[in-house]
């Protein structure tokens, strides 16, 4: 029941690790922290500081008797796929194949991987399905879609199985508020909006009024971090008793627009969120919601925590407990 998980350290690593742990499973951590932060890694986890290009994974996969391995470690900066797209090639790409490879050398047969609803770029229908054409419109998606191929290539060749899981916003805490979000520099909107609140900036700016939309702002649907996780888990289930290999879409079924955010934001805190207004970014869709209807009907998950105001609450309690977030940058 060992679970190597590459990116343990990380925002939804971390999450998953304790998921696992609940689920029965005993994870193992691979994080070279290069984005992550050990003081999220559970005491008594097996932690190796390590990149996951590191030919000796194959040894420790198959010291620890690893029978599935659920790969979060990627850079998943759009703004900097498009500025830096080596890092992103580097190390999503080549980094996921020696992974992949060191992964069928020691004959680990199960592969979940968090792949992102980006690989589908500006969608033709809302919601988004899984039989979406895939034309992701920036660096940082393309990666994903390759590793995406490349699983299904090692799928249908050395008869490996794996899970494709696609989701657009996480977001929350676990509601024990021991960890959480901490990105360097944060590019989400709840976190920077409850920077706003808790004052680390001095506004919070919207991106376009001017969208066919309720009220004009962008639409996003948000996932609880825990949903994510608790899906990670039925997927690696799901796996080992058999299942084919899958894609799915993750999503908690509604989109909530900025406004509503910063709205929802603002009754949570009781505070009044200083908000400026400005241009559209380029590329942004106006709309952006998953159906998640085929890993409901097929694996029985749902989105427990999602509820925004909720996620929003799990964010809060977790930024104003740990103000400036964890110890290691």
């Amino acid at each position: 029941m060992n679970i190597l998980v590459t990116g343990g350290a990380g925002y939804i690593g971390s999450h998953t690790v304790r998921a696992l742990q609940q689920a029965g499973y005993t994870p193992i951590i691979v994080d070279n922290l290069s984005r992550g932060h050990v003081e999220s890694i559970p005491e008594g986890v097996t932690f190796y500081n390590m990149d996951i290009a590191d030919p000796k994974l194959v040894d420790i996969m198959k010291d620890h008797h690893i029978i599935g391995v659920m790969h979060f470690a990627a850079h998943s900066q759009v703004g900097e796929s498009m500025v830096n797209p080596a890092i992103y090639y580097e190390n999503n790409v080549v980094g996921s194949y020696h992974l992949i490879e060191s992964a069928r050398t020691a004959g680990v047969k199960h592969f979940v991987f968090s792949s992102t609803a980006a690989v589908y770029g500006e969608p033709e229908v809302v919601p988004i399905r899984e039989d979406a054409p895939l034309h992701p419109t920036n660096v940082y998606g393309r990666t994903k879609l390759m590793i995406e191929e490349m699983l299904s290539d090692y799928s249908a060749i050395y008869g490996s199985t794996y899970v494709a899981l696609r989701y657009f916003n996480a977001a929350g805490a676990d509601p024990s508020g021991t960890i959480g979000e901490d990105h360097h520099p944060e590019t989400h909107l709840i976190p920077l909006v409850l920077d706003a609140a808790r004052g680390k900036r001095e506004h919070i700016t919207v991106f376009g009024t001017d969208y066919n939309t309720a009220d004009g702002t962008c639409v996003r649907d948000y996932i609880h971090v825990n949903d994510l996780a608790a899906a990670h888990v039925l997927a690696m289930d799901y796996l080992r008793k058999g299942g084919e290999s899958q894609v799915f879409n993750l999503g908690s079924g509604n989109g909530f627009s900025v406004k509503e955010i910063i709205e929802t934001a603002k009754e949570v805190t009781g505070i009044d969120i200083p908000v400026q207004y400005g241009d559209r970014r380029a590329g942004d869709p106006g709309t952006l919601i998953a159906s998640s209807e085929k890993i409901k009907n097929l694996l029985g998950w749902d989105s427990k925590f999602s509820n925004v105001a909720d996620v929003i609450k799990d964010a809060w309690k977790w930024h104003t407990s740990h103000p400036d977030g964890f110890k290691s940058k």
